[in-house]
């Protein structure tokens, strides 16, 4: 899968400042074990932060 792209995320969440508090939140959150809704791939928890933005997995 290609790296998720800040614009892949603008898309779904047109604030830069709010999509780099959510992502950063969802990050904090699957680090203290909350589970992930795609397929972790090696990534690192900020990336599968950004990942679940842009494929809209996130309520």
């Amino acid at each position: 899968m290609a790296r998720v792209t800040v614009e892949d995320c603008v898309q779904r969440v047109p604030n830069r400042f709010e999509l780099v508090m959510l992502a950063a939140q969802r990050a904090r959150d699957i680090a203290s074990g909350m589970p992930i809704s795609i397929e972790r791939d090696n990534d690192k928890n900020p990336v599968i932060a950004l990942r679940e933005i842009a494929e809209e997995k996130l309520d």
